[in-house]
């Protein structure tokens, strides 16, 4: 089952007061993105996020799901209805996680 567009759009409403809040597609789910950092997704309307100990210390009670077979654990939020919270998430996720790795670019040799 993939995440409904209703939820989507409820999830980036809930998200507004976020800076570079932004969401990329990803075979019929939705992954999760803050200022360029990757902090969770959607996955079968359900808001996850990476388990780490930021998020882990404002979801003490949060359930570890797994967003897809094979995936790493993630922290399931259950208070989506509260987008202070929310936002508040999203900014300690921001702030616990690494920069993006850059991409290599695979130059092609000249003749």
């Amino acid at each position: 089952m993939a995440t409904g567009n209703e939820y989507r759009q409820f999830i980036l409403d809930q998200l507004a007061d976020v800076p570079g809040i932004r969401m990329r597609p990803m075979m019929g789910e939705y992954l999760l993105y803050v200022r360029e950092k990757l902090v969770g997704g959607l996955y079968d309307d359900r808001l996850l996020v990476k388990k780490v100990p930021a998020a882990q210390a404002m979801l003490p009670t949060g359930r570890e799901h797994l967003p897809y077979e094979g995936a790493k654990p993630m922290l399931r939020v259950e208070e989506v209805d509260d987008s202070a919270f929310l936002t508040a998430l999203m900014e300690a996720l921001y702030q616990a996680l690494p920069a993006a790795k850059a991409k290599k670019v695979k130059l092609s040799s000249l003749p």
